[in-house]
């Protein structure tokens, strides 16, 4: 996870009050988006040592703030400090790791930099452990300690271990089977903004699997559906389409099913060609029809 700002422990490291006040002027000038101060006042810190200046150097080089993004500048910064313990940079040096970004990747030495970090509580890499345990990246697929992992950063209130920790529950992997438990961190999530849990959580009041219920399944896939994700746009298409919760609406199942279309969902493209070839919603239109259907099964939808 890329912090685009940052906050740091700095009262554990102890400068001389120079070090200090050129330190402070560098991070504001960053925070205000002044990468060439920014820059200016750090990098010289960083070069004699100083443990916060070379975390946020790190971080510059990494999403080429003030600097050409350089992956590999980026890792020998966040490797200084991972090395003194920053879970911070322990975290983002494992992910660096885990996709092969200025290093050669290494699902084994992302793993014990999540470790490190995870250790000391912090939340991202513990659910970055999550992850590589759910995924069998690195380590042989177990569930449970996804589990374990989903939960100590869903409990810190992250919101991405929250949603992968509702469908563990929901589909029943390193736990037992529970619609109320998926419901409930899908809704945590969810309350945070968090497009897939919301997205989620609509499917669950469609299904009656979080108490039946249209129009919160509406109410959740319109937040995730603005957020431009595909799975809420194709669902409501889908609600329009049937005068499900709504009146009935060909034109707003369109408007959907293309917007979820134009992102690649096979589905949705299938449900575009259907709407063309019969003109529902928008003229009849062979060429259209042919086109999206030509892109859903050119993603292996055969219907």
């Amino acid at each position: 996870m890329v912090m685009k700002r940052f906050v740091l422990a700095i009262a554990l490291v102890m400068f001389s009050v120079p070090a200090w006040a050129s330190f402070q002027t560098g991070f504001d000038a960053l925070n205000r988006g002044d990468y060439t101060t920014a820059l200016r006042e750090l990098k010289p810190l960083a070069e004699r040592g100083d443990v916060a200046a070379q975390l946020v150097l790190g971080f510059m080089y990494y999403n080429g703030q003030g600097v050409r993004r350089d992956y590999a500048q980026a890792a020998k910064w966040l490797r200084q400090v991972a090395d003194q313990g920053d879970a911070m940079a322990q975290t983002l040096l494992g992910l660096m790791y885990a996709n092969g970004q200025g290093v050669a990747k290494d699902y084994r030495q992302a793993i014990k930099l999540y470790r490190q970090a995870a250790g000391q509580g912090y939340a991202d890499a513990q659910f970055n452990l999550g992850l590589m345990y759910q995924s069998g990246w690195g380590v042989r697929r177990d569930y449970a300690q996804a589990v374990r992992w989903f939960r100590q950063a869903a409990d810190q209130g992250l919101a991405n271990a929250q949603s992968n920790l509702g469908v563990m529950y929901a589909t029943g992997q390193g736990v037992a089977k529970d619609y109320r438990q998926a419901a409930k961190w899908y809704r945590q999530a969810a309350g945070q903004g968090f497009a897939a849990a919301q997205s989620n959580l609509g499917v669950m009041y469609a299904t009656g699997r979080g108490g039946s219920d249209d129009a919160k399944a509406l109410k959740w896939w319109h937040k995730a559906a603005g957020q431009g994700y595909a799975l809420a746009q194709f669902n409501l298409g889908n609600m329009y389409y049937n005068g499900r919760g709504v009146a009935r609406d060909y034109a707003q199942a369109v408007k959907w099913w293309r917007q979820a279309a134009g992102q690649g969902l096979a589905d949705a493209q299938s449900s575009l060609g259907v709407m063309y070839y019969k003109g529902q919603g928008v003229a009849k239109d062979y060429a259209q029809a042919v086109k999206w259907y030509r892109k859903a099964a050119g993603q292996g939808l055969a219907n």
